[in-house]
């Protein structure tokens, strides 16, 4: 399907890796082709997308939303250094979707699907072509990054905001990748439920993000935040003991109960009164790299509420912002180094009945072909009892595997 797909210049490809985590419809979704799309950056980009939906209600549509439209919900500005520049908002309308469960290809298109299933059989694996190894450089020094921690733990002492979401890129350039053969080594090397391969022209993401931001079936939405990690081991009692630890800590679960309240609190804006609870506090997910904490939250969605509104009422998720939002985003700005863009953006699509799902974008990274840049970043929610020197470890532990397919 993947090397079908390549042809197209923009196509969408949404893989949950058999996990089952509410449930999914499908074991992978691609929506390749463009029969319209929308390309906006802050300041309107909501109402455009409004006003795109409705000329092509009860279709499919795929797409993203960058992490900068904080810029349009708060007012805030965005002037780091962006080496990949997806736009803040795309969605598109795609010629073709293909769903894959365990059982059956099922084909949406205008044309022939016998036709494409035909084609897609027929496809000849391409072999994976030799890159030249390249240097992975951070674009914070250790040093850098712990004065900021100690400087943001300055601002929680002062009452400016109770935890923040602290990141940091890695970067090479000049570099040339082989994007489908890099996305099957990430998804071997860290499968994960809400991965994602997304081109759009000269612009790829390459995901294996374990985290849902938001998800609507008939009139119930809910969101599964992250916090809290701990590292996985190859012996069974220390790996037992780092979940145990995971599940015990404090600085972890009050990290947690944060983004909660924070999510209970958005998910209030857009569901209808008494209808949000917390269906699981703390649980625990193991994946191939970590242990994740990992809550849910639920309520029933307004009647009059789109689902435009829905996602503007509540982004950015959380998880990667801190709380309270508008405060340590302004201070995520003013500390960290490089635009995040789609980084903790989200990826996704609504299906021809208003149903949808969104990923999370972190454990991701991005390419830029034109310019030959690629980039990946990490971050770890910072509070006030944070030790700068785990929090550096942690972003470490969550970029290896990024790096073990890269080099």
């Amino acid at each position: 399907m993947l090397n079908w797909a390549n042809r197209f210049n923009i196509f969408c490809f949404l893989d949950n890796l058999h996990y089952n985590f509410n449930e999914p419809a499908f074991e992978c979704l691609l929506a390749a082709g463009v029969q319209h799309r929308i390309e906006m950056q802050a300041g309107k980009a909501f109402n455009g997308l409004k006003d795109f939906y409705s000329q092509h209600k009860n279709k499919w549509l795929f797409g993203h939303f960058g992490y900068d439209l904080k810029n349009e919900t708060e007012q805030l500005q965005s002037n780091n250094f962006d080496g990949i520049g997806f736009a803040d908002i795309h969605f598109f309308v795609p010629e073709i979707v293909l769903q894959l469960n365990e059982r059956q290809l099922t084909v949406f298109c205008d044309g022939d699907a016998a036709a494409i299933f035909k084609n897609i059989s027929e496809q000849t694996i391409a072999e994976e072509n030799s890159q030249a190894s390249f240097e992975i450089k951070n674009r914070i020094s250790k040093e850098d990054y712990i004065s900021s921690i100690k400087k943001i733990q300055q601002h929680i002492l002062r009452g400016d905001c109770y935890e923040l979401n602290f990141c940091q890129e890695f970067f090479a350039q000049p570099v040339t990748i082989d994007i489908l053969s890099t996305y099957k080594k990430l998804s071997a090397v860290s499968p994960n439920p809400f991965a994602a391969l997304y081109k759009v022209n000269d612009r790829y993401c390459i995901c294996a993000s374990p985290e849902r931001y938001l998800k609507k079936a008939g009139n119930k939405i809910f969101s599964q935040p992250i916090k809290g990690t701990s590292s996985r081991n190859e012996n069974k009692n220390i790996d037992d003991a780092n979940k145990q630890h995971l599940l015990n800590s404090q600085k972890e679960k009050s990290e947690n109960v944060m983004v909660v309240d924070l999510v209970r609190n958005d998910l209030s804006k857009i569901c209808k009164e008494a209808t949000v609870k917390v269906d699981e506090l703390f649980g625990i997910y193991s994946f191939p790299q970590v242990h994740q904490m990992i809550s849910t939250i639920s309520g029933e969605i307004k009647d009059d509420i789109d689902w435009v509104n829905a996602v503007k009422a509540t982004f950015p998720m959380g998880s990667m912002t801190g709380a309270p939002k508008k405060r340590v985003m302004q201070l995520i700005e003013q500390y960290e180094q490089t635009k995040r863009g789609l980084f903790s953006g989200s990826i996704g699509y609504i299906n021809p009945n208003g149903d949808f799902d969104f990923n999370v974008v972190i454990r991701s990274t991005l390419y830029n072909a034109e310019a030959k840049y690629l980039s990946f970043q990490t971050g770890s929610a910072i509070t006030f009892y944070s030790n700068a020197e785990e929090e550096y470890n942690e972003c470490l532990l969550k970029a290896a595997a990024i790096k073990s397919v890269l080099k």
